[in-house]
């Protein structure tokens, strides 16, 4: 499969990060978040708009928690709304057509293999696994389940009633690590310590009230509704939640810790690949084939691109791998032309 161009990011490279704690005991699922097993987990920052500075913030307030035990990865969120509807009743719609909640999970980092979930106001689920992003030509498998979930909404107000006194509708989920450990590292839960890179959005789509009914507002330049606004936790600089790599870091604590967190440095190096990377593919749709080493390099200066890393380039005419040391030197990165990175030891 020949690859295209890949949209660069117009962000700072600053992913969120979140002390994920042990829960306190078993979840009973309702949907809601005021109750006291959910005491012990901090809210994450209000969500902000998905291309970050480049675009307003929100108008509505978003917010969740993590928690996690030895069975399950608990999720709460809140979303402040004062028109609450929902219109899909059958799972695996595409549930994002409706206002919605979503999560997305990348256990060991590598932007392969990760999990995408989504839940509107009706409880109604779309859950898919996909081998790689769209734009590294991966297939979404909508087949696939979240064996084992368990989630629940609760309204604050009613459910498409324009009428109603609505104020914000909350979600639960609990996710068994059975469901999720496929793409984890050595294909297990995690340890206390370890991070998964994690992100959510919120999809708000501008409504009027129709015959006492929530319609979407349509463009009248266009007769279609206005493009929906997307609102997430780790802010993406591009309209395109699929760029694992800028996800947040949520990290796994237990009673000993950890207690904080610092990104490793070789986050930064692997970014920096990353970045070489979209040079890379955007070379070759400039040019037919993909860079040599000096082309490469003098992309990286234009771009002002770490020049700390010493980056090497092998190419044929259809493939690539990029690597770069750790930042202990004892090990290698890689990254090849459909996105995949992953770490080598020296």
């Amino acid at each position: 499969m020949k690859l295209g161009e890949v949209p660069e990011p117009k962000i700072d490279y600053n992913p969120k990060h979140y002390l994920c704690k042990r829960a306190p005991g078993a979840l009973v699922v309702d949907g809601r978040v005021d109750k006291p097993f959910w005491d012990a987990a901090d809210w994450t920052d209000d969500f902000v708009d998905i291309e970050g500075d480049l675009r307003p913030k929100p108008a509505k307030r978003t917010r969740a928690k993590m928690l996690w035990d030895d069975d399950y990865f608990y999720f709460a969120a809140e979303l402040e709304e004062d028109q609450i509807w929902a219109t899909l009743t059958e799972r695996d719609s595409v549930i994002f057509h409706d206002n919605d909640f979503e999560i997305f999970i990348d256990p060991d980092g590598d932007t392969h293999g990760y999990y995408e979930f989504e839940i509107n106001a009706l409880n109604t689920v779309w859950d898919l696994l996909l081998p790689k992003p769209y734009r590294d030509g991966g297939p979404a498998l909508n087949g696939w389940d979240i064996a084992g979930l368990k989630t629940a909404v609760h309204i604050d107000g009613e459910l498409n009633r324009p009428e109603a006194d609505n104020r914000k509708w909350t979600v639960e989920v609990a996710m068994p690590w059975d469901s999720l450990k496929e793409y984890a590292s050595e294909g297990r839960p995690p340890i206390a310590g370890e991070y998964w890179r994690v992100n959510f959005s919120r999809v708000e789509w501008r409504a009027e009230v129709r015959d006492g009914e929530y319609r979407k507002t349509p463009n009248p330049d266009t007769g279609r509704p206005y493009p929906e606004d997307n609102w997430v936790w780790s802010p993406m600089g591009l309209v395109n939640m699929h760029y694992p790599e800028l996800w947040g870091c949520v990290v796994f604590a237990d009673a000993n810790g950890p207690f904080s967190f610092a990104p490793p440095a070789d986050e930064r190096i692997k970014w920096a690949l990353r970045r070489l990377y979209y040079k890379a593919r955007n070379y070759r749709a400039v040019h037919g084939v993909y860079p040599n080493g000096a082309a490469l390099a003098a992309d990286r200066e234009a771009a002002g691109i770490a020049t700390a890393i010493e980056a090497a380039i092998e190419t044929t005419r259809s493939l690539f791998q990029i690597t770069a040391p750790s930042a202990d030197g004892s090990a290698v990165y890689c990254i090849r032309e459909d996105g995949k990175l992953w770490k080598e030891s020296i």
